[in-house]
């Protein structure tokens, strides 16, 4: 809206708009504090992720070098 339009506005359509504006700029404000609060989260997540597979894959490899090992040993009988 132009200044013209805003001055030619009863005072209670502007009180209106007033509020409106101001509940906007707080809704903003927690709109951002979430979003970095999420985007932190994510980023927490994905690390733990990568650990979670690191540690799959040494489970994995040690599981399979146990069945390496008995293979032989049976073999060996």
């Amino acid at each position: 809206m132009d200044n013209e339009r805003l001055r030619s506005l009863p005072e209670t359509e502007l009180k209106q708009l007033e509020v409106r504006v101001e509940e906007l700029v707080r809704t903003v404000g927690l709109l951002q504090s979430e979003n970095g609060a999420l985007r932190s989260k994510q980023e927490q997540l994905v690390g733990e992720r990568a650990e979670l597979l690191e540690k799959s894959e040494t489970a994995r490899t040690r599981v399979e070098a146990m069945i390496t090992r008995l293979k032989s040993m049976e073999t060996n009988l």
